[in-house]
């Protein structure tokens, strides 16, 4: 017996800001899957997990910074791979990097990743991932030791192993994004990866040259202090999962705490920093 779905089928405005906060907080509950939309994004729970009541903790919902409507449909069956194939496009990032499915052709690209997103963020669509593959792209990262720190597919890890950097540690809260993050490292043929599912407490006593941290402003903040703390002299940070008007706090802070800006990236006004000790 096949289970039985309920979709729900947001109209979210702004889009690109109120989508990524409500799939967030949808995710604490347990719906399985989420499809963006041209009007927002679609949400998958089982119907046998849904309750009337199940939306009331989701303040996004009653934010006055955001019009979010939706409507339910009821669905027999859902075939996962062909929803996500239908809404995957294989992307180029400066000529250099491919981001594909695994149904999608291999390429020549000096770097050709195979992502399988499911539902981890990190396909390289989003605007902070690709910047974080630019500054990849442009740095030197030959046998530096790596932390991806929220790694969600952990594509920024690999591309990492692929340009020569070791060990990489790739750290994730969501037990999703780590199960993940292993099989992508796998599928990748990755040798120097090592994932783990926690936050910055698994930084304690650890030291790398360099971190990459694409995750929101406010953990970005909270754990400042453990990045820094964990950055050997002379390291590289790399910032993103925040936007243009976030950047007096990020950069108050990383200067706070003995940090040089060296270059920021921005697209849709989403940012990226990079820092050196």
């Amino acid at each position: 017996m096949s289970n039985i779905y309920l979709g729900y089928h947001f109209t979210v405005e702004p889009k690109d800001m109120g989508s990524e906060i409500l799939v967030a907080e949808l995710g604490e509950l347990p719906f399985e899957s989420f499809i963006e939309s041209d009007y927002g994004v679609t949400a998958y729970i089982q119907k046998q997990f849904w309750n009337e009541t199940i939306l009331e903790e989701v303040q996004i919902l009653n934010s006055p910074e955001f019009v979010i409507s939706y409507t339910i449909e009821e669905i027999e069956q859902v075939n996962w791979n062909e929803e996500w194939e239908k809404n995957f496009e294989a992307i180029y990032v400066d000529g250099k990097c491919h981001v594909r499915a695994p149904f999608h052709p291999k390429t020549n690209a000096e770097f050709d990743i195979i992502i399988e997103p499911k539902m981890s963020f990190g396909t390289g669509h989003h605007e902070t991932t690709h910047m974080m593959i630019q500054h990849l792209l442009e740095t030197d990262v030959a046998e530096m030791k790596t932390l991806d720190m929220g790694c969600g597919t952990a594509i920024l890890a690999i591309l990492a192993e692929m340009k020569g950097a070791k060990p990489i540690d790739a750290i994730d809260i969501d037990n999703w994004c780590y199960l993940n993050s292993i099989e992508n490292a796998e599928r990748n043929n990755c040798k120097n990866i090592t994932v783990y599912e926690g936050d910055a407490a698994i930084l304690k006593d650890k030291k790398y040259d360099l971190i990459i941290a694409n995750i929101n402003r406010n953990i970005l903040l909270n754990d400042m202090q453990s990045y820094v703390d964990c950055l050997n002299p002379k390291g590289t940070i790399l910032f993103s999962g925040f936007y243009t008007e976030d950047i007096p706090f990020i950069d108050a802070s990383c200067i706070e705490k003995g940090l040089t800006f060296v270059k920021k990236l921005e697209r849709n006004n989403w940012v990226s920093l990079k820092y050196v000790n």
